[in-house]
């Protein structure tokens, strides 16, 4: 089956569970929500991928149909502990001269929402739940009141490899309630745990929210070795070494003139 006819089956298996519904009860409000995969396997010619979000909205009976609110899906990936250099030129050379260690850094980050969200709810709102790449709440090791450039330049690398971003107006609405969006993984994306996190608003104020887990892992000989490189560092160093000499070898004695 492919990508898309799994996507159309989620759909189809979604609006008639709808359907189904007693429409005579009063809903609360809530999301209803899912992902198209909760695994995502990387393998050794892993390229990226595209994942499904989608769920919809169950209205209070009293409120106007057209009046779904509005959606904001954040993924977040993995947070790792990050060492930022800065290079200044001494002497002519560029050199590393000062360095801060940044904790609680996502290794990815991407959010969509049906407009944009500055629109959707006030600024402290969107700080308190961290949605934007610039509103993530870095933290440096110790003390250090200069920290807003390694955070900028972090978030600006991370950008450019396609590991941060916050598209916006992403999020479609199929019907009343019935909402879906794309988000993207490429093909450097960090292996790890991930949440999937889906807000909903109504005149700016947060009435619902939900979360659900996303695994990302390798898969085959690609994990076999990336199991054995973290369990077993030196080994694999020496490994990894012995490899390239009797590759050397093998090269010098294919290509040797006599």
């Amino acid at each position: 089956m492919g990508l898309f006819s799994r996507y159309q089956l989620l759909f189809t298996i979604l609006f008639f569970s709808l359907l189904l519904q007693d429409t005579k009860g009063r809903a609360d409000g809530s999301l209803v929500t899912d992902i198209s995969s909760h695994l995502i396997s990387v393998t050794s010619d892993f390229t990226g991928t595209d994942l499904l979000l989608f769920g919809t909205i169950r209205a209070l009976a009293s409120e106007d149909e057209k009046d779904h609110g509005d959606i904001i899906v954040v993924v977040r990936g993995p947070e790792r502990e990050l060492i930022v250099r800065k290079k200044e030129r001494v002497a002519g050379i560029w050199a590393n001269t000062k360095s801060v260690t940044l904790q609680k850094v996502p290794s990815f980050y991407a959010s969509a929402s049906n407009r944009p969200v500055e629109d959707i709810t006030s600024k402290t709102t969107l700080d308190r739940l961290r949605i934007g790449p610039d509103r993530l709440a870095f933290k440096a090791k110790g003390e250090d009141a200069h920290v807003f450039p390694y955070k900028k330049a972090v978030i600006r690398q991370k950008k450019e490899a396609e590991l941060y971003s916050d598209r916006q107006s992403t999020v479609h609405f199929l019907g009343p309630s019935l909402f879906r969006t794309t988000i993207h993984f490429p093909a450097n994306v960090t292996v790890g745990n991930y949440t999937a996190e889906f807000y909903l608003f109504r005149e700016g104020d947060l009435v619902s929210a939900q979360s659900s887990p996303l695994f990302i892992k390798k898969v085959g000989l690609g994990r076999q070795i990336f199991e054995f490189a973290r369990n077993y560092p030196a080994l694999h160093g020496i490994a990894a070494i012995v490899i390239a000499l009797i590759a050397g070898w093998i090269a010098s004695a294919v290509f040797r003139k006599d």
